[in-house]
């Protein structure tokens, strides 16, 4: 896997996957940058529930669970010094479906955490790492 990551100006960088895909990242005003783009950090985060998401929809699906969204919230605590890493990351599960078992998406959300998220699983050698869901039974709101 690989990425290249080229300077624009000031705070502003783009960032290539191999893959071809581009995102511009960038800083606050009061950093040096335009407020233009999301903060490398941010996308740390928003990573590792895009990662963890993946999971939990791929095992429903694998499963064929009648799952039909699923929505991550992510929230971290960073240290006061430098470096600023995270020391506490919460991934908040929203997973929708008709006739969804709490159950089947807590298994998906353990495995998830424990052996398939390679994000999370990384980032939780230095900082505390916790989830929780909900399941929205879609069948209830028809109603």
């Amino acid at each position: 896997m690989k990425a290249r990551v080229k300077w624009v100006e000031n705070a502003m960088f783009v960032a290539e996957s191999g893959s071809g895909h581009a995102v511009v990242i960038d800083g606050p005003a009061d950093g040096g940058g335009r407020n233009m783009g999301v903060r490398p950090m941010e996308m740390l985060l928003m990573g590792t529930g895009a990662c963890s998401a993946y999971d939990v929809i791929h095992i429903l699906r694998k499963g064929r669970h009648p799952v039909s969204d699923c929505v991550c919230e992510v929230s971290a605590e960073r240290a006061d010094g430098v470096p600023a890493v995270f020391t506490k990351i919460h991934l908040h599960f929203i997973v929708s479906g008709r006739g969804l078992k709490e159950v089947t998406v807590q298994r998906a959300v353990e495995l998830s955490a424990e052996k398939y998220c390679s994000a999370s699983i990384m980032l939780g050698k230095s900082a505390e790492i916790t989830h929780d869901f909900v399941v929205v039974d879609e069948a209830e709101q028809a109603e």
